[in-house]
């Protein structure tokens, strides 16, 4: 089958240079038989990061794409505490550049209305929304999304595909959370390859709504992949959650850009 992951980093994978990390990502991407990745987040993050360490670190994913734009997607980072500087960023790199897609970390709860003006803009550019999402037993991070977060932003922007990264590692209550929301779906990656987390996410939200995405460097590729190819789900579910999902989430814009598959 092939695989298309949606979530990979430039942090954790050895390298100088982010032209040498992504080719790392590369030579373990091939070893896995994983065909395209979709890249965000520069060679070193911080949790709130201003409006220089944000273009830094998307500077750092076009450098990465610079030579892989047959095998990697980029994803705009950026921040609503940093608003006019996000739509800066959005412009520079998804409407005048060649990135897919837009991540949105820590820096601010996405159930806070300061979020919506990207989410808009993402829209009208057909790109992709990321949203990290995790419910920790030990509390989140003080800007840190929950999958109920995640909820709410998708009820006030019922037209936008947006993904619920981690499926909000809680994952039983995150699967429950974006239920309701038709344009949510759930990213598998990070966290354990724990028995029963894919059969649910299937069975509660249709193979349609559930994506791969590893979070390599953080992850391996190999222990993702098992939460597909190890889960009893018929084939024809691991196909679209392995590449056939994503290809139709960025399709919209990938054919904006006049990129043929």
């Amino acid at each position: 089958m092939e695989v298309w992951d949606l979530h990979c980093h430039l942090s954790g994978v050895p390298g100088r240079t982010p032209d040498e990390r992504m080719a790392r990502l590369i030579e373990h991407a091939d070893r896995m038989g994983i065909a395209r990745l979709c890249v965000f987040m520069g060679m070193e993050w911080s949790y709130d990061p201003s409006p220089e360490d944000l273009r830094r670190q998307n500077d750092d994913v076009l450098q990465a794409l610079s030579h892989w734009h047959h095998r990697a997607f980029g994803f705009a980072y950026v921040s609503p505490r940093h608003l006019e500087a996000s739509l800066d960023e959005l412009k520079r790199c998804v409407r005048d550049g060649p990135m897919v897609g837009v991540k949105l970390w820590v820096a601010q709860r996405c159930s806070d209305r300061s979020v919506d003006p990207i989410v808009e803009r993402a829209a009208e550019l057909k790109a992709l929304v990321f949203q990290h999402t995790w419910l920790k037993v030990t509390g989140n991070l003080p800007g840190e999304s929950t999958p109920m977060d995640l909820a709410d932003l998708a009820a006030r922007h019922p037209g936008a595909p947006i993904v619920c990264g981690h499926t909000g590692g809680d994952w039983e209550v995150g699967v429950r959370a974006g239920r309701a929301h038709r344009s949510v779906s759930v990213d598998l990656g990070g966290g354990d390859p724990t028995a029963g987390f894919t059969e649910m996410a299937v069975r509660e939200l249709g193979a349609d709504r559930v994506v791969f995405g590893s979070d390599a460097g953080g992850r391996s590729f190999a222990s993702q992949l098992a939460k597909v190819l190890g889960a009893a789900i018929p084939e024809d579910a691991k196909r679209r959650i392995l590449s056939e999902n994503l290809k139709g989430l960025l399709g919209p814009i990938l054919s904006a850009k006049g990129v043929r598959l």
